[in-house]
């Protein structure tokens, strides 16, 4: 028997002999099995009472040792918390068993512990001040958006180029303007028009990272609707920053220069096409001479991370957002910037086992699906990193929601009537995407503002244009798009998916 043959028959040897092992088992220990289900039913809420006490007694002086250890203290008291955000986040991906992205679970999570306060649980509170997590949820998603650029094809999305443009205009342009000429004056009479531009700025913006990991939770990256809400996305971002630039210019002299507009958005086009031409021509160089240095793993991981890094900082250093520079990043690079590199050593080893074996047909398959396994594999290299990094960013924008806005009706009922228009203007945008696509997904997928609406009402309340009631009402706004999103885009997807 050959070695390809012995290999393709372990797994189904291995699970005979488990299959054996375990009705061996269920016939010796039938009563202890009833036993140990008894105590599973008990174990999770005694454990929760358990972990709330526990919690209770350490809080406060975890909190008091806290502040009043220096720079080293403060370093290694770090460990602890992301330790503990990382197990609550992975805790929190019980959710998928209900069909619902491991997203949603992460930022609920986030939600919670950082509304524990509100329970007289303080032991989180420091952890939303910490500089080394905001650091790391930074990184977190910067890795995403690269991840998202390397599973996407440029192809695919430049064929798609005209529609997510639409997209983009028509989600940018109908939330400004509806909110600054229309649900401001309405909701907010007797406020300037300042007020009302940065509350347009802040509907108009859309979250990239949340809709992108959505779509990467459920493997709908390939498809057209998710290359136009990815494309329109990042275009979005790109607009929303030209609006926020030329708002705060308002604000501050009370005109706005054209020339500035043109130069804002001259520097953005010339990055996205300037990065993806010159990086498809220079990439493949860069890969073979650092092949030469040397082609192993290790060498084939940094290259990646440092383009999607360096590729960062410019676009931060432009005025654009790093995640933009991610993304051009993750574009760029495809397996032809790798061909000099070694295979991983799985390829390696199953093609010597393969080799004069290709003329059948099933052969010629295992084949292809070796080669595509070995052109994806910079992908699974980052794929770990991001397991790591990206959890970090969706718990942290949870832990940044205050929860007690919710408690103020009066809030709460401005905050539901921006809503309605927030999602009504993303969804108009949808109606661009054009034929074979559902127009539906793609508006719902721009919907979230997340950590972007924030990042501009923030800014607005800097300013002093924002107060704090509407700060309140943005936040709450922001908490409903950005926790409503995940799982309705989980049931269009879904339902799309039976319809397939």
């Amino acid at each position: 028997m050959s070695s390809l043959s012995k290999l393709l028959k372990l797994p189904s040897l291995t699970l005979r002999r488990w299959k054996a092992l375990q009705k061996r088992k269920s016939a010796v220990a039938p009563s202890l099995s009833r036993d140990v289900g008894g105590l599973r039913r008990w174990k999770i809420p005694v454990g929760a009472i358990l972990a709330f006490f526990a919690f209770q007694l350490f809080s406060n002086n975890a909190l008091a040792n806290s502040e009043a250890v220096g720079t080293h203290g403060g370093f290694t008291t770090t460990f602890l918390w992301l330790a503990l955000l990382l197990i609550a986040a992975k805790l929190a991906s019980f959710i998928e068993r209900y069909h619902q992205p491991a997203v949603l679970g992460e930022i609920m999570v986030g939600v919670i512990l950082g509304n524990l306060v509100l329970l007289g649980v303080p032991f989180f509170e420091s952890m939303k001040l910490d500089q080394h997590l905001a650091f790391l949820a930074g990184l977190g998603v910067v890795i995403l958006l690269f991840q998202i650029g390397l599973e996407s094809n440029l192809k695919d999305m430049s064929k798609v180029g005209g529609r997510a443009l639409l997209v983009a205009i028509i989600g940018a342009a109908v939330p400004f303007l509806a909110g600054t000429y229309w649900i401001g004056p309405w909701l907010f009479p007797g406020s300037s028009l300042n007020t009302y531009l940065f509350l347009g700025a802040t509907l108009a913006a859309t979250s990239v990272g949340i809709t992108a990991r959505v779509f990467q939770d459920f493997h709908q990256l390939k498809y057209k609707a998710s290359q136009i809400v990815l494309g329109a996305a990042v275009i979005d971002d790109v607009i929303g920053l030209i609006i926020l630039a030329v708002v705060s210019a308002v604000v501050k002299t009370g005109t706005v220069e054209l020339n500035s507009i043109v130069w804002i958005t001259a520097k953005a086009v010339l990055f996205l096409v300037g990065s993806i031409l010159l990086g498809q021509i220079l990439a493949p160089h860069i890969g073979k001479l650092m092949s030469k240095v040397q082609a192993g793993v290790g060498m084939k991981l940094t290259l990646a991370i440092c383009f999607g890094l360096v590729f960062a900082f410019i676009a931060e250093k432009i005025g654009l957002a790093a995640i933009i520079g991610a993304f051009s990043a993750g574009l760029i690079l495809d397996s032809v910037c790798f061909r000099y590199f070694k295979d991983p050593k799985i390829v390696w080893e199953l093609k010597k086992h393969m080799h004069g074996y290709e003329q059948t047909p099933r052969n010629r398959q295992l084949i292809k699906m070796i080669n595509a396994h070995g052109k994806r594999h910079i992908e699974d290299l980052i794929e770990p990193i991001g397991h790591f990094l990206v959890p970090i960013f969706f718990v942290m924008t949870g832990m940044s929601v205050n929860l007690e806005a919710l408690f103020n009706l009066h809030i709460l009922l401005l905050a539901l009537g921006i809503t309605v228009v927030a999602i009504l203007g993303k969804l108009i945008a949808g109606i661009a995407a054009g034929k074979g696509v559902s127009k539906l997904i793609v508006g719902v997928g721009m919907v979230p503002r997340g950590e972007v609406g924030l990042i501009f009402a923030t800014i607005g309340r800097g300013f002093g244009v924002i107060s704090d009631e509407l700060f309140s009402v943005l936040v709450v706004v922001i908490i409903f798009t950005t926790l409503l999103t995940p799982p309705a885009l989980a049931f269009l997807l879904q339902r799309q998916s039976k319809k397939v």
